[in-house]
C-alpha cells in the first residue's frame, strides 16, 4: 500500500505520530511546530523543519540560489510565526549534486542570510546526491501568554487572513505557462516574484498573537488550513468566498492560464499568509487592529461541519495542496 492509497500526507502523519512521554514537550506532532518546556518561568521555545526538494519545491531554471535560500527560510519563519513566535536560531543541511559549484552554495548562503537577518545559523550537514535538497532547522520562543496552538478555535470566533492569497500558484502556473509559449512575456509580474521569494508574516504575528485564539500559516491552501484548525479545535467553520482576498492582478494571472483564481486561494498553497480566529469580544477590543486584515468566515460547532458558502449556497472546499495526491 503507497501514502497516497491511504490518503496522503496528513493520514501518514497520524499513522507514525505518537504522543510524547516527556512533559515538557507542550506540543508534539501535529502543529506548525514543536513547542518545549526548558526552564525559562515566561517562554517556551520552538522548534521546526521544512525540507525543499529541487524539480517539487524549485528549479534552478527558474530559481537562482539566493532566491532557494530566500524561500528555505522564509517558509520556516513563516511557522514560527504561526505560533506567535520570534525565530533565532537555525541549523541548515544539504544533499547536493557532484557538479554544484561553490558559488552556488555561496549564494543560496546570502539568501539565507538575508531572508534571516537576525537568526544565527549554527550548524547543519552536507552530504550529495541526483538532485539538490536543502533543509532547515529553525529555533524560535514565544511568550508563553502569545502561544497560539491550531487546537484554540472556539465556536462563535470570526476567521481572518493577514493578505492576499492564489498568488503563488497563480505565480508557478505562469511560470509552467512560459515554459510551454515562449512568446508571453511575464518578467517582473509580481506573483511569479511571490513564488519564488515567497514572504513569511511575522510582522502580522507580533502584533496580533496576545489577541487570537488559533492560528496556522497558509502553506497547503486555505482548504487544507482550516480543516487543520476545525479538525485539532474539534469544530466546524464557514468560509465566505466573496470574501477570499485575490488581487486583480492574481485574477488576471488566473485567467491568463484559464484556471479559477478562488481555486488558487483554496488549493495552491505557498502563500505564508496566516489564518487566525478571534473571538467577537477580542475583535470589538481590537476593531482598529484587526481592520487591518481580512474577515473571511466564522468558526461553528462541529457538527455543522466545514463549508464554502458561495452564492447563498453550501459548498465543500476541496482539500487543499498534499505532497502525495
Amino acid at each position: 500500500m503507497n501514502i497516497k492509497e491511504i490518503g496522503g500526507e496528513f493520514e501518514l502523519i497520524k499513522r507514525i505520530a505518537k504522543p510524547s512521554k516527556d512533559p515538557k514537550v507542550i506540543v508534539g506532532i501535529g502543529d506548525d511546530t514543536a513547542v518545549l518546556e526548558t526552564g525559562d518561568n515566561d517562554k517556551f521555545t520552538l522548534v521546526t523543519t521544512d525540507m525543499i526538494v529541487e524539480n517539487d519545491h524549485f528549479r534552478t531554471d527558474w530559481s537562482t540560489p539566493f532566491q532557494i535560500g530566500v524561500k528555505l527560510m522564509n517558509i520556516n519563519i513563516s511557522d514560527i510565526a504561526a505560533m506567535g513566535g520570534t525565530p533565532k536560531y537555525c541549523l541548515v543541511s544539504g544533499c547536493l549534486k557532484k557538479e554544484t559549484s561553490v558559488e552556488f552554495v555561496e549564494e543560496l548562503f546570502k539568501g539565507l542570510r538575508h531572508a534571516g537577518k537576525n537568526i544565527e545559523i549554527i550548524g547543519g550537514d552536507t552530504t550529495h546526491g541526483n538532485l539538490l535538497v536543502f533543509n532547515l532547522t529553525l529555533i524560535g520562543e514565544v511568550e508563553k501568554d502569545n502561544l497560539c496552538l491550531r487546537s484554540d478555535a472556539i465556536s462563535g470566533d470570526l476567521i481572518f487572513v493577514s493578505g492576499n492569497l492564489g498568488k503563488s500558484a497563480a505565480g508557478l502556473n505562469l511560470i509552467l505557462n512560459k515554459q510551454k509559449q515562449d512568446n508571453n512575456n511575464y518578467d517582473n509580474n509580481q506573483d511569479i516574484k511571490y513564488h519564488l521569494e515567497p514572504q513569511h508574516r511575522l510582522d502580522v504575528s507580533s502584533k496580533i498573537s496576545k489577541h487570537v485564539n488559533a492560528m496556522i500559516d497558509i502553506s497547503d491552501g486555505l482548504a487544507s488550513e482550516i480543516k487543520h484548525i476545525c479538525n485539532m479545535s474539534k469544530c466546524g467553520a464557514l468560509i465566505y468566498k466573496e470574501k477570499i482576498p485575490i488581487t486583480k492582478t492574481t485574477k488576471e494571472n488566473a485567467e491568463k492560464v484559464n484556471k479559477d483564481p478562488y481555486g488558487f486561494a483554496l488549493n495552491g498553497g505557498e502563500d505564508f499568509e496566516l489564518l487566525f480566529t478571534v473571538s467577537k469580544q477580542s475583535y470589538e477590543q481590537n476593531k482598529e487592529l484587526f481592520s487591518e486584515y481580512h474577515l473571511i468566515g466564522e468558526i461553528k460547532e462541529e457538527k455543522e461541519g466545514v463549508w464554502l458558502i458561495d452564492n447563498n449556497e453550501k459548498k465543500g472546499l476541496g482539500q487543499g495542496y498534499d505532497h502525495f495526491k
